[in-house]
């Protein structure tokens, strides 16, 4: 098989690029400092490292949805709480009015008191999210949730709806509660026995009215009444504090989820710099001789082997 000068020419040619294409990547890749600079060059480590940071984003996503749920529950903690601390100052006002010490006088002042403090009530139920919205309206978020009649009678005008957000691939968990979850009716037992239920607020109503009137009966009715009121709220603060907690797990299983993710995306994605630098010094060396070899080629002649 005969070998022409210009096949001799060609590969030499061949070699010095691929030796510049190859050098051309590896400079690439250590100033980007990443492994993969065009997907074509490493298809099934492209794929891997655009999986990869597919599931990072979703984990991003959840933890934004986490955070906004935290601090809407967190702000519905702090009703919650001002609520029972308001139910909490009026048993301690109650008790008050039923010490036999007290004058009628005594009991009206401790009433007047009592009526600021349902008013205080039906302000923190009405409260707005950092978005404006009212808490607890369900879905109706721009309209207020209680209004109180003349009569006393408490009106609610949300609806029933209660939201759930997704917080990682296989969890939701609910972001609001129903108005009419809080303030719910108090349950009594009457003189014949039977149970009847009472208004939220026609309690309260009831509670200072009995103080006003000095009515024994009726101070026991109610400081019965406020137990449950306690109580109810008391395990509502419960159920969104257990829910904040585990937004706080599930931030810590995400955080983790998320460092594991990067470290394996480090793992596929980051040039080996100790390697890139050693592969590159090779591949100088192999351009060099390359180069070297056709500069010798370039200078042959048929003069050259007749000379021989």
């Amino acid at each position: 098989m005969k070998i022409s000068t210009n096949l001799m020419f060609q590969r030499a040619l061949d070699q010095m690029g691929d030796s510049q294409n190859k050098l051309s990547k590896l400079q690439a890749e250590l100033s980007s400092g990443k492994s993969v600079v065009n997907p074509s060059d490493k298809p099934q480590e492209a794929t891997t490292i655009q999986r990869i940071k597919s599931v990072i984003s979703r984990q991003d996503k959840f933890m934004d949805t986490i955070t906004a749920v935290r601090t809407r529950l967190t702000t519905e903690e702090t009703v919650l709480s001002s609520s029972t601390d308001v139910l909490t100052r009026i048993k301690e006002l109650s008790v008050q009015a039923s010490n036999d010490s007290y004058t009628n006088e005594d009991r009206k002042l401790i009433a007047i008191e009592i009526d600021e403090m349902i008013k205080e009530l039906l302000s923190i139920g009405n409260s707005k999210d950092i978005n404006g919205n009212y808490i607890f309206s369900g879905a109706k978020v721009k309209t207020p949730p209680f209004e109180l009649t003349e009569s006393n009678e408490l009106v609610y005008n949300g609806d029933q709806t209660r939201n759930l957000v997704n917080i990682n691939e296989n969890r939701q968990i609910f972001i609001n509660r129903p108005g009419s979850d809080i303030y719910t009716n108090v349950n009594r037992t009457e003189e014949d026995g039977t149970m009847s239920s009472t208004g939220f607020f026609q309690a309260l109503d009831d509670i200072s009215n009995a103080i006003k009137e000095s009515d024994r009966d009726g101070i026991n009715q109610g400081m019965n009444d406020l137990e449950q009121m306690v109580l109810k709220m008391t395990e509502v603060t419960a159920k969104v504090g257990a829910s904040l907690r585990v937004m706080e797990v599930e931030t810590e299983i995400l955080e983790d989820t998320k460092l594991q993710l990067k470290t394996a995306l480090s793992d596929v994605e980051d040039v080996d710099y100790a390697e890139a630098v050693t592969n590159m010094k090779k591949k100088l060396l192999s351009l060099e001789a390359a180069q070297s070899s056709f500069a010798q080629i370039s200078r042959l002649s048929l003069f050259d082997y007749i000379g021989r």
